[in-house]
């Protein structure tokens, strides 16, 4: 496998590639740089978006590509409960946590090892405290490349009960143009979580509105232009899809490109997220990323499940494993 130290803080770039794909990582929160493919033009693709620098995804928000924890999504009022014990978060997005807190696992830089040339590890000790969370935890995400999916794996333990909720937040683009409008989305999920102003859910689990029903493929541009209250609150999408029990895979699908994501996880919900707060910010290969320019495909755990279920999944019981992963598989059409 291809790397290369680019920093005297330790910061590497790792190359896992085949005979049709290219795939950047970095050790910088665990985050996917890039990923090339050639699409049914013969045009070659960059599918993620991200920056030209390591400083720009040290420096800007948008959480581009990176691993996301030690709990992704929001935590209300950055507070929660576990075995009696009161925890308080750092507040970081309106009045709620996100993502783990302001300098959660997006922003840490893991050791990492090599384990075969299109696979590599990345692991992180979380002390006791860390973003306020309790218990030391450690963590591992895998990428491996394998053909044309690429694995990411997500391990962890922890030597006191604490709570634990992995996801990636790579900004998926199938053709290079600058909406996500024109892409095609399937999500075989009957209900979905609502979400009020400030992007929290609200604790319902409804069935999935005319707008917000994916089950069969839909243009994402009717989603995005709809009045459906739920894509007005939010500004688009963002929102968490429960799979159904048999768990068939997402889909997205560019016309333009021919290109087809397929995404398979072992959690059982997906947030997804059309990038509405993009603001324009120059990205790779001097593009402006705006609103609406890609989608995250977050598979997770529910959101905030700590204040809503007392047996929440997130809960991670001392000397107990966590072991999930997630699949995406790009395919032409």
């Amino acid at each position: 496998m291809e790397y290369q130290n680019i920093r005297n803080d330790g910061i590497c770039v790792f190359l896992l590639k085949n005979d049709t794909n290219q795939v950047y990582v970095t050790n910088y929160g665990a985050t996917l740089l890039s990923w090339l493919v050639i699409d049914t033009h013969n045009t070659l693709i960059d599918l993620v978006l991200g920056y030209e620098t390591i400083e720009e995804y040290q420096t800007y928000d948008g959480y581009l590509g990176a691993c996301l924890g030690r709990v992704a999504n929001r935590i209300q009022q950055g507070k929660f409960s576990l075995n009696g014990s009161q925890y308080t978060l750092p507040i970081n997005n309106g009045p709620n946590t996100l993502h783990g807190g302001t300098t959660g696992f997006s922003h840490q830089i893991f050791d990492w090892e090599i384990l075969t040339d299109s696979c590599v590890r990345f692991s992180l000790v979380s002390p006791n405290k860390d973003q306020g969370f309790p218990g030391t935890v450690q963590a591992a995400i895998t990428y491996t490349l394998e053909n044309d999916t690429l694995h990411i794996h997500y391990e962890a333990q922890s030597d006191a009960d604490t709570i634990l909720n992995l996801s990636n937040h790579t900004y998926f683009n199938l053709d290079g143009t600058e909406t996500i409008k024109n892409h095609v989305l399937q999500v075989k999920a009957d209900c979905f979580a609502p979400v009020d102003a400030d992007g929290l859910v609200t604790g319902a689990i409804e069935p999935v509105s005319t707008m917000m029903d994916m089950r069969k493929e839909k243009p994402i541009k009717d989603i995005l232009d709809s009045e459906d209250p739920q894509i007005r609150i939010a500004y688009g999408l963002d929102h968490p899809y429960l799979f159904n029990e048999k768990k068939d895979p997402i889909r997205l699908y560019s016309p333009e490109s021919g290109l087809e994501l397929i995404v398979n996880t072992s959690y059982p919900q997906a947030q997804i997220y059309t990038a509405n707060y993009l603001d324009g910010r120059i990205g790779k290969y001097k593009k402006p990323m705006q609103a609406q320019c890609a989608i995250c495909l977050e598979t997770q755990y529910m959101p905030n499940d700590i204040n809503l279920d007392p047996h929440s999944k997130t809960i991670l019981r001392k000397g107990e494993k966590y072991d999930e992963w997630t699949s995406f598989t790009v395919r032409k059409r």
